[in-house]
């Protein structure tokens, strides 16, 4: 990775020398032993390099989120071939790099044979287009290149719905300029129109403006379906009195191996960022026996699009609705703080901050013991587990069942043996503190739901007018 800083006036924290430095970091480029590797990726093998703006914190902080988007980009199946930091008090309105680093970087561009420049930020509309007429090559941003990851892991039609959602809604301000067709005018008999494009000299920019608004609202009418589906599920779950617990989390930071490990579950672990973008609830119960479900979600990152939040808010909704969060963090990161202050700001967005926290330090078998002590020190309450090994699993569902709600009706009855069907469903739904087998049926006592606790009262009751009878 290079560090490339621009001349410009003194804010007090830069001097002339850091400025006109120019370094190198080692480690960045992507090393394929073989093309194959990629090659069952929907993009060709794109080889990009990739520029980002230093304006604030840490040199360590921009040259992590360079090699986050580094990961971003060989997720995508690019080839990086280097990375460049601009030490800036602020990113250029017009090229993102200022005009001259801009040529540099077109001359580095063509000195490495890259096809595509990915930049660490979201650019504007304007900045897009002229970066890339100076470097000659495509420029997407972050915000492109993570919509372009999520179209390719999304399975489900709800999940495709909301990739393609996000990608109509960054789409549309970005048109103009992409391609000289789009100012042709289409009024007309046009070569290519037909019914809906012609008329009297609506440009094509027009057309395809109208045509995407057209597909975004009907992608929100359907993304509005599935979610009527996903509320009617959650009641069940309500009137059943089932806790909620949503595993949420930074990107490859384990929430799906955590997941496995806790339901024995089976869902897709991998090593790539986005692995997971369809929610998956499966069923768990506490040591003691209690059942709630346990929910895997999409991951967090840095300057999460928020083209994407909105898309996913339907889904995130499970969230922002759960009894108990397990906030997952990758305990063997270079910067865990950094994780968890992008994840809480992603659930403060989407109207989750209420709800209970439990932080749960993941991956400690390869983690630094010093980064551990650390988060322990600043997160009092974390656990610390490993869902690779199993280290620290017993104290997480310890902790989980702690945690959950408590019932809010507790019996003690004795049920008739022929309504066994009641004491499994207060194993099943409830918590059982005693169970003792007598003459007449077993002797429960336990936290349930008010409806179930009414059932096994009645029951108790019909059984006990009976034998007086």
């Amino acid at each position: 990775m290079s560090t490339v800083f621009d001349e410009q006036p003194d804010h007090g924290d830069m001097d002339l020398e850091e400025r006109h430095a120019l370094r190198r970091v080692a480690g960045l480029s992507t090393e394929l032993q073989d093309i194959s590797e990629v090659e069952y990726r929907a993009l060709r093998l794109e080889r990009v390099v990739l520029i980002g703006v230093w304006d604030e914190g840490s040199l360590a902080s921009a040259e992590n989120s360079l090699r986050e988007l580094s990961r971003l980009a060989e997720t995508a199946g690019s080839e990086v071939l280097d990375g460049l930091i601009q030490r800036r008090s602020r990113v250029d309105a017009a090229t993102y790099v200022g005009s001259g680093k801009a040529r540099e970087l077109a001359d580095i561009v063509a000195a490495d044979g890259a096809d595509t420049v990915i930049c660490d930020g979201e650019l504007t509309p304007s900045q897009l287009r002229r970066l890339e007429g100076i470097v000659q090559v495509k420029v997407i941003d972050r915000t492109a290149l993570i919509l372009d990851i999520f179209a390719q892991h999304a399975r489900s039609r709800e999940g495709k719905a909301q990739v393609e959602l996000a990608q109509l809604q960054y789409m549309l301000p970005r048109l103009r300029g992409w391609g000289e067709s789009l100012s042709r005018q289409a009024g007309g008999r046009v070569a290519g129109g037909g019914i809906g494009t012609r008329g009297p000299g609506e440009t094509k920019l027009e057309t395809d403006r109208r045509r995407l608004r057209a597909r975004i609202s009907r992608l929100k009418k359907d993304i509005a379906n599935y979610s009527t589906g996903r509320k009617v599920q959650r009641g069940q779950r309500r009137r059943g009195d089932v806790p909620s617990v949503v595993i949420a989390g930074y990107t490859n930071a384990g929430k799906s191996s955590l997941l496995n490990a806790l339901t024995g579950a089976g869902v897709l672990v991998e090593d790539a960022l986005f692995a997971t973008l369809d929610p998956a609830v499966r069923r768990a119960a506490t040591p003691s026996g209690r059942g709630y479900t346990l929910t895997d979600t999409v991951g967090f990152v840095r300057h999460l699009p928020h083209q994407l939040v909105e898309a996913f808010r339907s889904t995130l909704e499970e969230t922002a609705e759960a009894d108990l969060i397990l906030h997952v963090v990758d305990g063997s990161d270079a910067e865990p703080e950094a994780q968890i202050a992008a994840v809480r700001g992603v659930l403060a967005e989407i109207g989750a901050a209420h709800v209970p926290e439990l932080v749960v330090v993941n991956k400690i078998d390869s983690a630094d013991p010093v980064v551990l002590q650390g988060l322990r020190a600043r997160e009092p309450g974390s656990l610390s587990v490993s869902a690779k090994t199993g280290a620290g699993l017993a104290g997480l569902r310890d902790a989980i069942e702690a945690a959950l709600p408590r019932l809010d009706v507790q019996v003690n009855v004795l049920v008739p043996y022929r309504r066994g069907d009641l004491v499994a469903r207060a194993h099943a739904e409830g918590e059982v503190l005693t169970a003792e087998h007598a003459a007449d049926g077993t002797r429960l006592g336990a936290r349930v739901p008010a409806g179930l606790a009414a059932q096994l009262e009645a029951a108790a009751l019909d059984d006990c007018v009976q034998v007086q009878a």
